[in-house]
């Protein structure tokens, strides 16, 4: 179905706005009117979807925060419009908006509607919660610039066990994009090789966040990390290192044995279906592939072998707490 997309402030928004979301949350969900009525609408972009006569069918709203992360909410479709793929084109007009503007797009999805999000390239970042007595999960995307570039392209852009499509990079941007996004889906375990962590790639904030997110999801999460130079890390201080001194038994290290075959190329490898994977360890080049469990598989044995035989390392142990 054709539609339009208009953008508004609210103080400029047309009353259908705030019927559309009257009828949808109030009225047919029941969200109590405190809840849906707030100050995040003072400052929020409103979009408003209409047909080619102008009838208004649907809502949804935008906002950022600390000009990293912008928020999506209040999405709403007048059930006599629903399956009709208005709700697709007004998400991906958010995404499109937001791309090169915010590195990281949120939102708080109803369980049922988490499929619809992820054809548009959000997964789950959080636990089941209530939010006006309904279930509820957090959703993110990591890399809205390239997703938005492949809107339309692919089924499940970029979400871990559903996306087979592999995704090159040649930037330093987009490697750590994807590597993000790769990270911030494993349920269990992370296992990273490379030449060294190198501080403008592993040394970020949001780096540091999903790893530590993922070795405090239960005790069977596991991290580990296998490098050739420690010495980077005593020079200067570094995430990594300070994340490994609070979760010891969750993210562990070692250095590779020189003494034994060693892979050439760098790897991160997310539970046994996602990886990362460098041409080189000096250029940000290479793919990512979302689900490749055969890869994943080869790549884990090769990393099994060169953890057996690596060693911890002496440098970080006597460094002081």
């Amino acid at each position: 179905m054709k539609i339009r997309i208009r953008k508004y402030s609210w103080q400029l928004a047309p009353a259908s706005v705030r019927q559309i979301r009257q009828q949808v949350f109030i009225d047919e969900q029941q969200v109590p009117e405190a809840l849906e009525w707030d100050d995040t609408d003072d400052i929020a972009d409103h979009y408003l979807a209409v047909l080619p006569d102008n009838t208004p069918v649907a809502v949804a709203r935008m906002f950022s925060t600390l000009s990293e992360t912008a928020h999506i909410g209040r999405m709403a479709i007048l059930p006599e419009f629903r399956s009709r793929g208005i709700g697709r084109t007004l998400l991906n007009r958010l995404i499109q908006d937001a791309a090169g503007q915010f590195p990281e797009l949120r939102l708080s999805a109803q369980r049922h509607a988490v499929p619809f999000y992820q054809r548009s390239g959000f997964h789950v970042c959080s636990s089941p919660y209530e939010d006006a007595g309904i279930p509820h999960v957090d959703m993110c995307c990591l890399a809205p610039e390239l997703v938005a570039a492949e809107l339309g392209r692919r089924h499940y852009p970029m979400v871990k066990g559903e996306d087979a499509d592999a995704w090159l990079f040649h930037r330093e941007e987009e490697l750590a994009a994807l590597l993000d996004s790769l990270v911030s889906q494993a349920s269990q375990r992370i296992w990273l090789y490379d030449r060294l962590l190198e501080h403008d790639l592993y040394d970020r904030f949001r780096f540091r966040e999903v790893l530590s997110a993922l070795a405090r999801r239960h005790r069977l999460s596991e991290v580990r990390i296998l490098i050739h130079d420690d010495r980077p890390l005593v020079k200067k201080r570094h995430r990594i290192v300070e994340l490994m001194r609070r979760l010891p038994s969750r993210i562990e290290l070692r250095l590779v044995n020189s003494q034994y075959p060693v892979e050439d190329q760098p790897f991160v490898l997310a539970d046994r279906e996602a990886l990362l994977y460098r041409h080189d360890f000096y250029k940000p080049e290479g793919f990512a592939n979302f689900t490749d469990s055969g890869r994943v598989r080869l790549l884990s044995e090769s990393f099994q072998r060169m953890w057996d035989a690596g060693r911890n390392s002496l440098e970080l142990r006597e460094l002081p707490l």
